[in-house]
């Protein structure tokens, strides 16, 4: 707490008129300090700068640093207020070679094996071990691995949404089976408030299956193909235009990470609320798929047995005498 003397002022005026020489120090900028008599007025710059200690490395600093006129700028010079000003005072860059004057050393194979081919033996075992299995197949590849090379999809996994795992399995329920286009429209005029993010998640895994694996880009140019009604899982008829339109084929949610925060209550008592995070998962393939499945479906009930009452089979586990 300052305190505002009116006899200040009349003491300062008396030692100005007794003084010998007039004071000019009014015509030098001041900056205000707080005294015992409030704020008053601080020493120049210059005379603060006078009496700070010399510090060596400052003075190591202005001595290598060039003085003179200012310099003309060249090309990739920098300015006098550039942060990487240390640099230019350090000593000049190395000037270029030319690409024709020197050529670079080849890699030495020897010196990145040890991070190319860590284990040398262990890589000619598995080399060995896959020649072998290619033989022994006769280049024959298993169901899974040939309908890898002819079908494509692709899993989007989403970040947290921040909402529950009851209030996401209906919206996942909801476009499990549906083409993206029509998912989209139905998370569009959706009421649920989790159905905007689930609705930004299905854009970018279209976005994602379209650029990382060709999927969705319509057929080639000469290719035809009839429009096919088909038949999904849940006993639902498609109409199928385009084979390499995009359809939600799996769709799943899975529990996040749990927030907590402070609910102030009656008393000076508080409660924890847990706020629950919740991910969406999707799996995206093309109508070909399910036009494949449709098909295994249909020849799979054709090539069912006729039932028979009383089948034609042999009796076993019969014995030659009565059992009581």
């Amino acid at each position: 707490m300052s305190v505002n003397l009116p006899i200040r002022g009349a003491v300062r005026s008396v030692a100005t008129l007794r003084g010998s020489h007039v004071s000019t120090s009014y015509l030098v900028p001041h900056l205000q300090q707080r005294t015992f008599f409030g704020w008053g007025k601080k020493k120049t710059d210059s005379a603060i700068r006078g009496e700070l200690p010399a510090n060596p490395l400052t003075e190591e600093y202005l001595k290598r640093k060039p003085s003179g006129a200012q310099q003309q700028f060249v090309r990739g010079d920098l300015a006098e207020s550039s942060i990487f000003e240390d640099e230019e005072v350090a000593g000049k860059k190395p000037k270029k070679v030319a690409a024709g004057e020197q050529k670079l050393a080849p890699r030495n194979p020897e010196t990145m094996a040890a991070a190319l081919d860590p284990d040398p033996s262990s890589r000619k075992r598995w080399e060995r071990k896959m020649v072998i299995r290619e033989i022994h197949k006769r280049g024959r590849l298993t169901r899974k691995q040939q309908l890898k090379r002819e079908e494509r999809e692709i899993l989007s996994r989403s970040h947290d949404f921040k909402t529950s795992v009851k209030k996401l399995v209906p919206l996942a329920r909801q476009i499990t089976g549906k083409s993206v286009e029509d998912a989209i429209i139905q998370m569009r005029f959706s009421v649920k408030k989790a159905a905007k993010d689930v609705k930004e998640h299905l854009e970018q895994a279209k976005n994602e299956a379209i650029v990382r694996k060709g999927m969705g880009l319509g057929r080639l140019s000469g290719e035809e193909f009839t429009p096919i009604m088909i038949q999904t899982k849940d006993k639902k008829s498609v109409k199928v235009e385009d084979p390499t339109r995009l359809y939600v084929a799996q769709a799943w949610v899975g529990k996040g990470n749990f927030g907590k925060s402070l609910e102030s209550r009656a008393r000076g008592r508080q409660n924890i609320l847990i706020h629950p995070t919740t991910s969406l998962s999707l799996v995206l393939k093309e109508e070909k798929t399910r036009i494949r499945e449709h098909e295994e479906r249909q020849k799979k009930i054709e090539n069912r047995k006729v039932w028979v009452q009383l089948p034609n089979r042999p009796i076993t586990a019969q014995r030659q005498f009565y059992s009581w």
